[in-house]
């Protein structure tokens, strides 16, 4: 458990792949530009926090908190949301890379994708209720006995998910993208 606060700060330009960020509870925060990639972020408390244009990728997060967070213009890429602390878990993205992210087993209840490349995006047994995936790329995303009652997919396109596995109430979709639906069965649709 971090021991330490640090409240409103910004951070701008900063690397901390060599130096890590202290072991400390970051609350109103903003991360600008700032270098994280195959770090260690892990037993820290992000609690509404910014990340903007941000690279994340293949950082540790294990144990990480992340209460109301946005991340946007980042770089996300083979993320493990998986293995960070799951009580309070808030998270929202836009225009973000996201390719290999999991999110194995997540609550992604309401949690908002806007313009954000998923491809390959592990989702298996997470919850997406009312989830919005909004011009998001689905391009190998693994959906199974993944909750998506509620979820908007209107203008997401690529994915392909099995309503067999998946639970589907009341998602919404749109022509053609919809087909992925279908696509198991190997059928051809003119």
């Amino acid at each position: 458990m971090p021991d330490q606060f640090i409240d409103s700060e910004t951070y701008d330009k900063l690397d901390f792949r060599a130096q890590p960020l202290p072991l400390a509870t970051f609350e109103d925060c903003t991360f600008k530009n700032c270098r994280f990639d195959n770090g260690d972020l892990a037993y820290r408390q992000f609690i509404n926090c910014r990340f903007e244009g941000c690279d994340l990728s293949l950082a540790k997060i294990d144990d990480t908190a992340f209460r109301e967070i946005y991340f946007h213009q980042c770089k996300l890429t083979g993320l493990h949301f998986d293995r960070a602390n799951t009580l309070m878990f808030e998270v929202d993205f836009s225009e973000c890379v996201m390719k290999l992210v999991s999110f194995y087993q997540c609550n992604l209840k309401s949690t908002q994708f806007k313009s954000c490349d998923l491809s390959e995006a592990d989702f298996v047994e997470a919850n997406l209720e009312k989830a919005f995936l909004g011009d998001c790329t689905l391009t190998g995303a693994v959906f199974e006995r993944t909750n998506l009652i509620g979820a908007d997919f209107r203008t997401a396109q690529g994915y392909q998910l099995n309503p067999e596995v998946n639970t589907i109430k009341k998602a919404k979709f749109s022509m053609p993208a919809v087909l992925g639906l279908l696509s198991k069965h190997d059928i051809s649709i003119e």
